[in-house]
């Protein structure tokens, strides 16, 4: 059987352009890289939620690529060409996963090419709040001398540094806390003691019990439904007295107000990079009030903004952008079922056309819908195996139809538990 052709095969032949559209800023030197590949490149950092739709209608492109620009189901929606969002960095809470998914659109993202940039800056933010480093900085601009004041300090070296969450941006944290001289302890959801060993951290079982023990909290997880106010008003209540919040992952995974709370009535100090209350990309005027509090120190969303960073996404971004057009596989896909079928049918079979159109038929006639499916060819080519993950069950006289044909060899099928 024929395959299908590439997207890389049919531009070569001079059938399709893959169009990308470039909805964020992004790297000059990625661009010119997209376009050396013979892709058409629309870039237009200019693009809000509200006109991206009308710019996919435009363009027709079979790519997007973004980075803070919120992708919401009227832009998915909007033009059946769109296959793939790319996010261009790590965390994917500015699309609609879900109406991506049910427009059978690929979204994937850039994981783990950011982490040093967005750890220097969380380690930038606990310095801060240890040393009052921008308050001293506004005192002197204004003329005014407090040495006595701001030689008031704690120090980082045998506190303990408590990283929730993990991932490539938590262990970049970690390492430099170890650098300091600090105790490392860590919680996440898929982390256990071994794993934690191996990055030389203490293992915590319990999140409640980190908030408890650590000095300073770094806060590294993904924004979704799991880790909605993740640190809750409890999680705050059982920090120490004095101890340091940084959160450079998203506004949503903490309780803010909580937080305001504990901050006027226990001394919490924070650092933060992300709040709950963030303006569009177009607004200059911020409003979230938790910056006003004594003892909060705030950056404007850049974590993961150096130059080596975008570099390094912009890279990412082109190998995940060109493995999909030269090959069609799919790099870093967030948005794949990690379970599917209930059942899975297993055809081997001689290699003739029209097999597993004869299999296809008989499934659809019990209304049996096939999930996913993988054809192995055996050496020579003369017989193939099947896989192929099923929404049902087929009964025994469906798998006596399916052997009731001479070039199948073989139905066996298996039940997920």
């Amino acid at each position: 059987m024929k395959s299908a052709p590439t997207m890389q095969q049919e531009r070569s032949e001079g059938t399709m352009t893959t169009t990308i559209l470039v909805a964020d800023k992004f790297d000059e030197s990625g661009l010119d890289s997209l376009r050396s590949l013979g892709h058409n490149v629309i870039s237009d950092p200019t693009l809000t939620p509200d006109t991206l739709p009308a710019a996919i209608n435009e363009h027709q492109p079979t790519i997007l690529v973004v980075r803070s620009t919120k992708v919401k189901a009227d832009a998915i929606k909007t033009s059946p060409k769109l296959s793939m969002i790319v996010r261009a960095g790590a965390g994917t809470d500015n699309i609609d996963v879900a109406a991506a998914s049910g427009c059978g659109i690929f979204v994937t993202n850039c994981p783990g090419r950011n982490s040093i940039a967005v750890a220097e800056l969380a380690w930038g933010l606990i310095l801060s709040c240890d040393r009052r480093i921008p308050d001293q900085v506004a005192d002197l601009r204004a003329g005014i001398w407090n040495k006595k004041e701001y030689a008031k300090a704690e120090g980082i070296a045998g506190r303990t540094l408590g990283v929730v969450g993990l991932g490539k941006i938590g262990q970049e944290i970690a390492a430099r806390g170890q650098a300091f001289g600090m105790r490392v302890i860590a919680w996440s959801r898929s982390l256990d003691e071994k794993t934690a060993d191996s990055f030389g951290v203490d293992y915590c079982e319990s999140l409640v019990n980190l908030a408890r023990m650590a000095d300073v909290v770094s806060v590294n997880v993904a924004a979704n439904k799991a880790t909605t106010n993740l640190i809750d008003e409890h999680f705050i209540s059982c920090m120490k007295d004095g101890a340091t919040l940084i959160n450079t992952s998203r506004g949503s995974v903490v309780d803010q107000d909580a937080l305001a709370k504990a901050i006027e009535e226990r001394g919490i100090r924070a650092g933060l990079d992300v709040f709950a209350d963030e303006p569009a990309a177009a607004d200059k005027t911020f409003k979230d009030s938790i910056v006003k509090l004594p003892g909060v120190y705030g950056t404007h969303h850049v974590g993961a903004s150096t130059e080596q960073a975008q570099q390094a996404i912009a890279e990412e971004a082109i190998r995940v952008i060109r493995t999909y057009v030269d090959t069609g596989a799919i790099v870093n896909c967030i948005n794949l079922a990690s379970e599917t079928g209930a059942s899975t049918l297993t055809v081997r079979h001689i290699n003739r056309p029209g097999i597993l159109a004869h299999v296809f038929y008989l499934l659809g006639q019990s209304n049996i819908n096939v999930e996913e499916m993988e054809n192995i060819i055996y050496s020579g080519g003369d017989a193939a195996c099947a896989r192929i993950r099923l929404s049902g069950t087929p009964s025994p006289e469906d798998i006596d139809l399916i052997l009731d044909n001479e070039h199948v060899l073989d139905a066996n099928l298996t039940t997920s538990d």
